[in-house]
């Protein structure tokens, strides 16, 4: 008898050779050019969020976000973002800073000092721009321009630096809304 399903032809041929197993081969991918949008490997951005509380100097290379407490000397050659939980009790020495939180402590950069809307600075500002949005609050002077920026790391703290484009006495500088 004949099993069901198979030939005669079938029974009696011998099995088919296997397959042959398949062959992967690893083509590696190209890097993907970079964008604008994308940061590059030189970009690091560094973040310290609000419950981290620091007492003593801080040192940063590249950007720094702070959302935290810190109270000491922040110096840099990159720059830095103060949040709006931030509250920053000492010097701040950078190329760059934007300001969403309070600063009680004179602040000299070598580039842009941004002062935003709910901000508070009590303190000194040495910088080579410096902006204050409606909303901000700030108490100290201001020396602003390139001789400034340029005097500003040369000058001891306390000192003013001679040949300043724009100088003011302290006083109370709150921007209505």
């Amino acid at each position: 008898m004949e099993p069901i399903g198979l030939s005669a032809r079938e029974q009696d041929s011998p099995a088919a050779p296997p397959a042959p197993e398949p062959t992967y081969t690893h083509t590696p991918q190209q890097p993907k050019p970079a964008t604008s949008r994308q940061p590059t490997m030189n970009t690091t951005k560094n973040i310290l969020s609000n419950d981290v509380e620091i007492k003593g100097s801080l040192k940063f290379s590249n950007d720094l976000v702070i959302d935290g407490k810190i109270e000491g000397e922040i110096s840099s050659d990159g720059s830095l973002t103060i949040g709006e939980n931030a509250h920053i009790k000492g010097e701040v020495a950078v190329k760059a800073v934007t300001v969403f939180g309070k600063v009680e402590g004179n602040i000299t950069v070598s580039e842009r000092c941004e002062l935003k809307s709910n901000s508070e600075l009590l303190g000194d500002v040495k910088a080579r721009t410096l902006a204050i949005e409606e909303g901000a609050t700030f108490l100290g002077k201001s020396i602003v321009g390139a001789a400034a920026a340029a005097k500003a790391g040369s000058a001891a703290p306390g000192q003013k630096p001679a040949g300043s484009q724009s100088a003011s006495q302290p006083e109370l500088v709150k921007a209505n809304k």
